[in-house]
């Protein structure tokens, strides 16, 4: 057994003890789990009723026959060992593995190369053995390889059998220890393989897929259509996995045409989801893991919904409430606010969250004014930890400490618990406020609330802290990078957004006020410094501080 200091069992036991017992048996069996036989003929093929249409917007990945470009990195597949690279990222492998350039922007284009990628990998990836083979980059290739076959491409005799013990080797090793965005990927690609092949194994496959992806959807899209661990992108991603599904169903109507109108019905709310949360430059806006150029964007999925008759509204209500998880979009003249009154994930599966609870972002003119971090890497790390730190979001922190206990690439001991949530629309004003709890176990028991208004010439956000003793509050406002001029002023800062416009910034309540640096993540591998406009105050509580963004 490993010795782990007092602390950090202490934290092992408060992660530990939200996941479900399924996940934590599903993890020990797993490791003593025999595979199927995977050297079997692959099934027949059925025959599909369209033609594959791709959604647009995927950026090619593959640059030339050997070199690649994933999550802002480029690099080479020399040989067989490349495929499994020691000392890569594990990610960047993951990607390799996707092949998700099938399905990219000028795809046809690249068809020579996909061919001989496609037969590479069948030699050069035994079966079960290498990243390839993990059932979340099997899942997603499963479905880009047939895909790829649906759009008119002839899959050779070598490719079927290996996408035949693809699919086999899969349905055994299906991801119930993690669940989530994982376990939907593994339904899908069972989905797929099940309708793309014919007899009574692709049936057994097919019936999996679909009972997974009932039950599962059932659980992990909210009622106001939200995926419930809470991230715009894995949202969007899912999202597209759906229209995809929709897709399939008008194919394949004998084996999909009774779930095409509950698919149908499913995809219709997360569009409206994913339209509140997005800024109104049509990106996604920065709550827990989220970059840029992951998923695709609202008006890409809509246009790819409408290829199936599936009309997408927008809704320009001043005021949006996303009660199901816990977001709240305020919007009133040039101002655009998006507020963070939600739980950091399932309890059981937090691991794509951050500690960003009552955070807010700001876009004024169409522009994004404040930010969150963003994602610049899953990999363990003082970036990873740093990126997903109450520090590095539009919120309050207390004595240096996070408001989820954030840790590792993907666990969260402690969590902060939104509650006492109002939405209010008066007076040409709208409003959000929320209290949580993630600093109770301080001294003094520390409760912070937090109001946002806004109307067509301000955001105004007071921050209430209560309970007793002596702490350390700060209060970060990070701007977005193209914020280059802030002037200090004797309450606050003065702003030169592009375009001359001025935002006067003005803070009352707090002791100190100073501009500190920070980091912005807009896409995985980049990071961007950028000014931070911070207050802090040290002393007893209760606090009150009011900070004004004033037109």
């Amino acid at each position: 057994m490993r010795n782990y200091p007092l602390g950090n069992l202490a934290r092992l036991a408060r992660t530990v003890r939200y996941m479900r017992p399924g996940q934590i048996v599903d993890r020990i069996a797993r490791r003593f789990k025999s595979l199927p036989p995977t050297d079997g003929a692959a099934p027949a093929l059925r025959q599909a009723q369209s033609v594959w249409r791709n959604c647009r917007g995927r950026l090619p990945s593959m640059l030339s026959p050997g070199r690649f470009r994933f999550i802002g990195q480029e690099g080479e597949l020399k040989d067989a060992a490349g495929w499994n690279r020691p000392g890569a990222a594990k990610l960047w492998l993951y990607n390799l593995h996707y092949f998700d350039d099938l399905r990219a922007e000028g795809a046809t284009d690249r068809l020579p190369w996909h061919r001989d990628l496609m037969a590479r990998w069948t030699l050069e990836n035994p079966p079960a053995a290498g990243n390839g083979w993990e059932p979340y980059p099997a899942s997603l290739r499963i479905v880009n390889w047939i895909a790829w076959a649906l759009a008119g491409n002839e899959l050779g005799p070598a490719a079927r059998q290996s996408l035949a013990a693809q699919v086999r080797v899969l349905g055994a090793t299906l991801e119930y220890h993690l669940l989530g965005n994982h376990l939907l990927a593994n339904a899908k690609a069972l989905a797929f393989a099940g309708c793309f092949f014919s007899g009574d194994e692709a049936d057994g496959w097919l019936r999996t897929g679909l009972d997974l992806l009932e039950a599962e959807f059932a659980e992990q899209i909210l009622d106001d259509g939200a995926h419930f661990e809470l991230s715009p992108m894995y949202h969007a991603v899912i999202l597209e996995d759906v229209l995809d599904l929709i897709q399939l169903s008008m194919m394949f109507p004998a084996q999909l045409g009774a779930k095409s109108e509950r698919w149908r019905a499913l995809a219709a709310r997360m569009l409206a989801w994913l339209d509140a949360m997005s800024h109104p430059d049509g990106e996604i806006s920065f709550f827990n893991d989220a970059a840029f150029g992951i998923a695709r964007t609202h008006s890409e999925l809509a246009a790819y919904a409408a290829l199936f008759a599936m009309e997408s509204p927008r809704d320009a209500s001043a005021l949006r409430r996303l009660a199901a998880s816990g977001y709240a979009r305020l919007q009133s003249g040039p101002l655009a606010v998006i507020f963070d009154a939600a739980e950091i994930g399932p309890s059981y599966l937090p691991g794509h969250g951050h500690a960003d609870v009552l955070s807010l972002e700001v876009s004024l003119d169409g522009k994004r004014l404040l930010t969150n971090s963003g994602t610049s890497s899953y990999d363990v790390g003082p970036v990873r930890a740093g990126e997903r730190a109450t520090a590095a979001h539009a919120t309050l922190e207390i004595d240096g400490c996070d408001s989820s206990e954030i840790w590792s690439s993907f666990r969260v001991g402690r969590r902060a618990h939104p509650f006492d949530v109002a939405v209010v629309e008066e007076s040409g004003e709208v409003s959000a406020a929320a209290s949580h709890d993630g600093y109770r176990w301080l001294s003094g028991k520390p409760i912070h609330r937090r109001r946002v208004a806004v109307s067509p010439t301000s955001v105004v956000i007071h921050d209430s802290v209560t309970g007793g003793g002596d702490h350390t509050v700060v209060a970060r406002f990070p701007l977005h990078p193209s914020v280059t001029i802030v002037a200090e002023e004797p309450d606050g800062w003065q702003l030169e957004l592009a375009g001359s416009r001025m935002v006067r910034v003005r803070v009352h309540g707090c002791s100190e006020r100073i501009v500190a640096g920070g980091y912005y993540a807009p896409t995985f591998g980049q990071r961007m410094a950028r000014p931070v406009l911070t207050w802090r105050h040290k002393g007893p509580l209760p606090l009150n501080v009011e900070t004004r963004f004033e037109l």
